[in-house]
């Protein structure tokens, strides 16, 4: 099979590596690829905001599968264009991504089919949305409803923060983003990603994993795109699955398809457990990264005909092994991320990686035959033990081994279910 992986990034590094292991395999492209997807794909020079040129492209090679990594490109509609030129696409329809796409539509949508998620209002106005976000008091949670790279949501636990959150949104400072806003309920309990394959009509729970969002130790500092993770998160039971599955993930699959967009892909369920139960942050529509490259390492399935039969609505027939294993993942990222920093700063080295460890390439580039750091998160180090602790000590040992003067990285990924395990 003939696979083509859109993508540049550590999640694309994770699917790119995880898919070369198929015998299923003939041929794997990718584009625009970064360093290390290039040790696994063929890269293409392909502009993949130009549609057409991508479909033409999986025409001239007869491409079998196009597996697309990143939420904006699907927001933009690239999966219904391939669909149209009758391309096996895996990933979401540009309406079903607005579940990414549009905190609202999410919101909305849970409110109709019941979905448990905070209380909410949408707002087009700043002084209205203030105005509520006074009447509520804080904690509160301020979100931009459009795609802002992780960046456009504020958990504000004091009054102040929040106004400025919402006067961040609305003064352009994340584009098209911040023209609406979604002010919610602040939800208390512990942070779990959940994900699920879907064809439409069948949901396959794939695992768990666990994030830490905040830049510094401690989850201290901004929000960030992620600084780690680890896989399974251990506040995920199976009865909290169960209870995700049959509360969240299929009355969205059902009101998708009621709605007109039945949806087809990953589901990546931001959950907040609470002393209720699960309860919806947000979704995603794609693999989380870094939580992707965690579920790679621990995927003992094949990739591919997973993916495919969830582009080709034959999930029923699938089903998917995981390893025992805990896997983490620690983000290195340039100095000053989130803010402001320095690029193309050089890599000079990186260490061998053994059977249990991997360096996904997250921002890198090649100029003039040295590996530099093009992005404000630029490497996934990752490991798998037999706990958290054990994968925690490998991924840091490996990090030592990183000969990356520009770089840094959280030195507590796993914090809290070391803690569980210590008690």
């Amino acid at each position: 099979m003939k696979v083509l992986l859109i993508g540049s990034g550590g999640r694309e590094h994770a699917l790119t590596w995880k898919l070369a292991q198929s015998p299923k395999l003939t041929k794997l492209f990718a584009a625009p690829g970064n360093p290390g997807i290039a040790e696994h794909a063929e890269l293409l020079p392909l502009d993949i905001d130009d549609h057409s040129s991508v479909v033409a492209f999986c025409r001239d090679a007869a491409v079998d599968l196009v597996v697309v990594g990143p939420e904006a490109p699907l927001v933009a509609g690239l999966a219904d264009r391939l669909r149209e030129a009758g391309i096996v696409t895996f990933g979401p329809s540009a309406a079903a991504a607005q579940l990414e796409g549009s905190k609202g539509f999410t919101k909305d949508l849970c409110a109709r089919y019941g979905i448990p998620t905070g209380a909410y209002r949408r707002f087009t106005n700043a002084n209205e949305a203030k105005a509520y976000v006074i009447e509520q008091g804080a904690p509160i949670v301020i979100k931009a409803d459009g795609l802002a790279a992780g960046k456009g949501v504020t958990v504000a636990m004091m009054l102040d923060e929040a106004l400025a959150a919402v006067d961040d949104c609305f003064s352009g400072a994340l584009g098209s983003a911040g023209a609406e806003v979604v002010v919610e309920a602040f939800l208390d309990g512990e942070e779990a990603s959940f994900f699920c394959l879907s064809d439409g009509k069948t949901a396959l729970a794939l695992a768990t994993a666990q994030d830490h969002k905040r830049v510094g130790d401690g989850d201290t500092g901004p929000n960030t795109g992620g600084m780690g993770a680890y896989s399974p998160a251990p506040v995920m039971t199976p009865n909290m699955v169960d209870r995700t599955m049959k509360e969240i993930i299929e009355p969205t699959i059902r009101g998708m398809a009621e709605s007109g967009h039945p949806f087809t892909g990953v589901f990546f369920a931001g959950l907040m457990i609470t002393a209720k139960g699960p309860e919806l942050i947000e979704y995603n529509v794609r693999f989380g990264d870094p939580e992707c490259q965690v579920l790679m390492m621990r995927l003992k399935s094949d990739l591919l005909p997973l993916l495919h039969a969830a582009a080709t609505g034959t999930l029923e027939q699938a089903e998917a092994e995981w390893s025992d294993d805990v896997a983490l993942t620690v983000v290195m990222a340039s100095n000053g991320y989130p803010g402001s920093y320095e690029k193309n700063t050089p890599i000079v080295s990186l260490p061998t990686t053994g059977t249990d460890e991997k360096i996904f390439h997250a921002g890198t580039a090649m100029n003039n035959g040295q590996l530099v750091a093009t992005g404000g998160r630029v490497l996934n180090v990752t490991a798998t033990g037999a706990t958290v602790a054990d994968a925690q000590a490998k991924a840091y040992a490996l990090i030592e081994l990183v000969d990356w003067e520009n770089g840094f990285c959280r030195r507590d990924i796993g914090w809290r279910a070391i803690a569980r395990e210590n008690t």
